[in-house]
């Protein structure tokens, strides 16, 4: 999977076929008062049988999103007071990523620190970017958006189909693009490159386009393992799982059309 989320152990186990005893499916015994008692009652919740469910994770994405918001308008106004705030936040973002990813139960506490660490970042540098290039966070916005609905559209419609070799795909693509950004930000801050290094030009816009496909091509991996997450009974700790790696793909579709947006301004 492209998506450490949801590659790792513990969320593949968590997506094997659960059974759990509730009320729609307990083998009723007894005397007839207690059967009919049974056949009346309401069935199971989610909440009662404590399996992961779509609202679960549409509720706690939208909570992280907001709380990465916030802390972002507050990064955004400090960054000429406070111009190491931003910079923090993306250690702290970076190192609460890799512990939320690998970690084998969600932590709420942690996930919700990742997600207000991030919005420290991204206020920082969005605010950052709109001082050179007005008006590009709310294209860069508009974007991302547009990018999840689309992609959220081809995966319900069936037009996209998740397969291993989809999977498999995406994740050579992914590793090779990160070793290819990992290799140009060296050369960059070592003083080799200057500018985008080879971000830069023609060459920029296309690398930018491949990388927006590979990050919705990641939205897409995620929509199909909350799927089948929520298919399989799950437990309902591992919203926190599935809300987290949504976000973690978000800001980075964000970050890649904020990029995007300004080698096309040059």
């Amino acid at each position: 999977m492209s998506n450490p989320v949801f590659s790792s152990p513990a969320y593949s186990s968590a997506t094997q076929v659960q059974h759990f005893p509730d009320q729609s499916t307990a083998t009723p015994t007894g005397d007839p008062s207690t059967l009919q008692s049974m056949y009346n009652a309401p069935s199971a919740t989610p909440l009662d049988t404590n399996r992961m469910t779509y609202d679960d994770v549409i509720m706690k994405t939208a909570g992280l999103l907001v709380l990465l918001l916030a802390t972002g308008v507050v990064s955004w106004s400090l960054v000429d007071s406070v111009p190491g705030l931003w910079l923090g936040g993306l250690v702290v973002g970076l190192v609460l990523g890799l512990v939320n990813a690998f970690k084998r139960n969600p932590s709420p506490v942690l996930i919700a620190l990742y997600a207000a660490a991030e919005g420290l970042f991204l206020g920082g540098i969005s605010a950052s970017f709109n001082v050179v290039y007005d008006g590009i966070v709310l294209q860069a916005v508009l974007a991302t958006l547009a990018t999840f609905t689309a992609s959220l559209l081809l995966f319900t419609s069936g037009a996209v189909r998740v397969t291993p070799k989809f999977n498999r795909f995406l994740l050579v693509a992914i590793a090779g693009y990160a070793l290819f950004s990992l290799a140009n930000l060296i050369l960059v801050w070592t003083g080799v490159l200057d500018g985008w290094g080879m971000r830069g030009g023609q060459w920029g816009i296309i690398i930018g386009i491949v990388a927006v496909v590979l990050a919705a091509m990641s939205l897409i991996s995620d929509f199909d393992s909350i799927k089948r997450g929520v298919q399989a009974g799950a437990p309902r700790k591992f919203a926190w799982a599935a809300a987290f790696g949504l976000v973690v793909t978000l800001v980075w579709l964000y970050l890649e059309f904020l990029r995007l947006l300004a080698i096309l301004r040059n």
